[in-house]
């Protein structure tokens, strides 16, 4: 089975068991601070777990573009990618562990037809704070599971929640046997010949502190990974081997002029992840463009990497061209994606404009760091040296040295780097291994705050003024707009006068749930660029602001303080950043 039908067939079973079809959310969050990149199917439905009501209902399913950078130095082996499609299915306070667990068990053994020989599952095994799943390790038998094919784990394996205070629960995952023999007749989950396939969370508690108290809504969430369950139905050995990855192996095969061995395997897989994921940012509906911080630097890591890899395998610089690359993911993509069609000019020429960059220097900067290496461990200074000379993420030093069995000074690199940089790479990388959205009474706060900051410089600045993207910390608020030169000291005391006199004036925060076209012909706004479902949220602060959006927010503005900006400046040519606070 093709992975475009293993797809459809899923969002058709859920459908058929009442299960709206939501679109899949932007790669790149929207107010979210504590990861880069969406990561799960859950990630951009947060709100809907903590409470709020869905426009579509209590049952969804979709299929969600995810990325996950703490894999990147996985890939090479034969399962690990960053960017990957997860299924997944909600019920957001309507059914429970019975029916999810009886769902998952019907697609997997009479949809797909996988046979119960090959299966095994996995429940949280309890603990001080939270109880032994029981009722799940009894679902599953009622099944026809027998007792040696579950096995319970602890919190590390079987348990999901957001990070710091918040609804968590545990999980059920289910694992496929994929070794050259049959399976054993026990269950041993250190066995890498039992492959993960899907994980049903079950969120029914909320922490605080140290203490756990049940749910007023519980919900499930599940996730199965669409690459290796397409890799488990075709009977193939890894991912890279199905449809989704083959077109690329035989254009790097066309272009290297190589033959796909033991040796070189790794380089394949790793250009043909990384261009993949490249393809998928750039083309995003809030896609970012490579540079030295945040997902900008992960892509720019994509890259300069998946050059690099391509040099291995023999290809000159001069010959190398990311750009065939792109058309080609674009075209088996874009039909599922349509959005990869409208910005192929934008990912080809962001592409040619990196390589190009990069090709300059990696000659030289390879041949530096072999007169580096000729002297031992590369220290800090000089690893930043390559960094700032020659354009070489320190990942890609590392991995350099690896291949040479010497060492890099990473703590040396970071104090250089944090000299000369605004963000040090350090603060990214807490960012990259952050959970979901923070959920917090401060955010929620300088989410609606963000609403009357739109609204206020339009009437300020006296042209409308369009979002271009934002980010909210529990601290702090960012804010990018559309503007062509530096606020005045003025006009900025007069927008923060403006927010004020509003949060002053207390007025309700109302929420309305309508079709995009009608939301947008009762004037509601919505951010530049992005892509709203055929149903969406409407927020309205009185007559003042009216604005598309997922939430959360107060109930009022005199919830909201003090409204302070504490910087402006610019974002990049024609757009300005604003960064303000609530005292």
């Amino acid at each position: 089975m093709k992975a475009k039908e293993l797809k459809q067939k899923y969002l058709n079973f859920f459908k058929a068991k009442k299960h709206a079809i939501i679109d899949s959310a932007p790669l790149i969050p929207e107010n979210d601070p504590t990861v880069l990149f969406t990561n799960a199917g859950m990630h951009p439905l947060v709100p809907f777990i903590m409470g709020q009501a869905h426009p579509f209902g209590k049952r969804l399913v979709n299929a969600q573009k995810c990325l996950r950078t703490q894999d990147i130095d996985e890939v090479g082996d034969v399962s690990h990618t960053t960017f990957f499609e997860m299924l997944g299915n909600w019920s957001l306070g309507d059914y429970f562990k019975k029916e999810a667990i009886e769902m998952s068990f019907e697609f997997l053994t009479k949809e797909l037809k996988l046979p119960l020989s090959h299966l095994a599952f996995t429940c949280f095994s309890g603990d001080k704070d939270a109880p032994k799943d029981k009722e799940s390790f009894e679902i599953w038998k009622s099944l026809g599971v027998s007792e040696e094919r579950i096995a319970f784990l602890g919190k590390e394996d079987n348990w999901w929640q957001l990070p710091g205070d918040g609804p968590c629960g545990p999980d059920t995952e289910m694992f496929y046997w994929i070794g050259k023999t049959d399976p054993p007749k026990k269950f041993d989950p250190n066995n890498k010949d039992w492959l993960e396939i899907w994980n049903d969370v079950f969120i029914q508690f909320e922490r605080k502190g140290n203490n756990l108290t049940p749910l007023k809504q519980k919900t499930v969430d599940t996730g199965l990974g669409l690459e290796r369950v397409a890799a488990v139905l075709q009977g193939k050995k890894t991912v890279f081997d199905t449809e989704l990855f083959q077109p690329i192996f035989e254009l790097i095969k066309k272009e290297t002029k190589s033959e796909v061995n033991d040796d070189n395997i790794v380089s394949y897989r790793i250009i043909t992840d990384h261009l993949r994921a490249s393809v998928f940012i750039l083309g995003d509906e809030r896609g970012v463009t490579p540079s030295n911080v945040d997902q900008g630097y992960i892509l720019r890591r994509f890259i300069r990497r998946a050059i690099r890899h391509l040099k291995l395998l023999g290809l000159e610089i001069s010959e190398i061209d990311l750009t065939k690359f792109a058309n080609l993911i674009i075209k088996m993509y874009q039909e599922e994606y349509p959005i990869l069609g409208e910005k192929k000019n934008f990912i080809i020429n962001e592409l040619n404009k990196e390589q190009e960059k990069f090709k300059l220097t990696l000659e030289k900067g390879l041949n530096k760091f072999s007169k580096l290496a000729s002297f031992g461990d590369i220290s800090g200074k000089n690893a930043f040296l390559l960094f700032q000379s020659f354009g070489f993420p320190i990942e890609m030093t590392e991995e350099l040295a690896k291949e040479e069995e010497i060492k890099v000074d990473i703590s040396g690199f970071n104090e250089e780097y944090q000299k000369h940089q605004e963000l040090s790479r350090i603060g990214a990388e807490k960012k990259f291994k952050g959970g979901l959205s923070d959920a917090s009474e401060e955010t929620t706060k300088l989410h609606t705050a963000t609403h009357l900051l739109n609204e206020a410089l339009s009437k300020v600045l006296k042209e409308e003024v369009k979002q271009k993207g934002s980010n909210i910390t529990s601290d702090r608020l960012r804010f990018d707009f559309n503007f062509d030169r530096k606020l005045t000291a003025e006009e900025l005391s007069a927008v923060e006068d403006e927010v004020n006199k509003i949060i002053n004036e207390a007025i309700d925060v109302v929420r309305e749930e309508m079709d995009l076209k009608k939301a947008l012909e009762s004037g509601a706004h919505g951010e530049f660029g992005a892509k709203y479902p055929p149903k969406v949220s409407v927020y309205s602060i009185g007559d003042y602001s009216k604005e598309i959006c997922m939430g959360p927010h107060v109930k009022n503005t005199s919830e909201l303080g003090k409204f302070v900006i504490k910087k402006e400046g610019s974002s990049s040519a024609g757009v300005r950043r604003i960064k303000a606070v609530l005292e």
